[in-house]
């Protein structure tokens, strides 16, 4: 059966998926105009190199994202998994750029004199960018599983917006945030809340094309959910500045 041939409903579901990865691309493209995308247009942005690879990797995921919907939506199924190894080195390369970003952010904040604040909320990016990883690589696990497959990176790449939308909930509640000077940890459930907020449309998506919700998006969406949660608690613990000191020490 071709694509041209797919039932109306099934070709919708398929799109569905394109629709969500643009609308996570103009989230995270908008969250960061203003303190990223703008400056660097004007020559005013004065970040580190690290910085600049963590906003290039990050933003490239994006439009990667856009790209494998599309193909998949489209019926290139072979051009599809043919950029699945670009898509495992970008996610790997966005590991380490998200943890060396942040470790970078803590020693800006230390000589700020900010080291507790920021060790503490460290612990935010460092799960998004960890649980982003573990639930793209349980996805290629499960490649030949389509229906899990699709789901969980969708998820995955929702899990990336929390910074994105914390810029803009920083401007309008006159919270700055920058590389060094985090908010107070437990402002990250707004943005991490809001977020979740793309799981409603997903929910509702399966629930009508599919009956119920499936269980890729209940099981990922619980676990961000309580990550999201327990961290607030878990940023200012004795264990996790023992993390935070390990990292630096490992990348002194």
């Amino acid at each position: 059966m071709t694509v041209a041939t797919l039932p109306t409903a099934h070709a919708g579901a398929r799109w569905f998926y394109v629709q969500m990865a643009y609308v996570c691309a103009l989230v995270a493209f908008v969250g960061f105009a203003p303190t990223y995308w703008m400056p660097v247009a004007t020559g005013s942005f004065a970040g580190s190199p690290v910085i600049h690879l963590h906003g290039l990797l990050f933003s490239a995921w994006t439009l990667f994202f856009i790209a494998q919907t599309t193909f998949a939506a489209t019926g290139r199924i072979d051009r599809h998994r043919s950029l699945g190894l670009l898509g495992v080195a970008l996610a790997t390369a966005m590991l380490f750029a998200g943890i060396m970003a942040q470790i970078h952010s803590i020693r800006i904040g230390t000589a700020a004199g900010l080291e507790f604040e920021n060790r503490t909320f460290s612990i935010v990016p460092i799960t998004i960018i960890l649980y982003f990883a573990c639930v793209v690589a349980v996805a290629i696990a499960n490649v030949a599983r389509p229906q899990v497959h699709k789901r969980l990176m969708l998820v995955a790449t929702i899990s990336l917006l929390p910074p994105a939308i914390a810029r803009l909930v920083g401007l309008v509640a006159a919270i700055p945030i920058a590389p060094g000077h985090p908010p107070p940890i437990v402002f990250s459930l707004v943005p991490s809340f809001a977020s979740d907020l793309l799981l409603i449309p997903v929910l509702i998506h399966d629930w009508r094309t599919r009956g119920r919700p499936h269980s890729a998006y209940l099981i990922a969406g619980a676990a961000l959910l309580a990550l999201q949660v327990i961290r607030v608690p878990l940023g200012s613990t004795p264990a996790w500045h023992a993390v935070t000191s390990w990292l630096l020490a490992f990348t002194a």
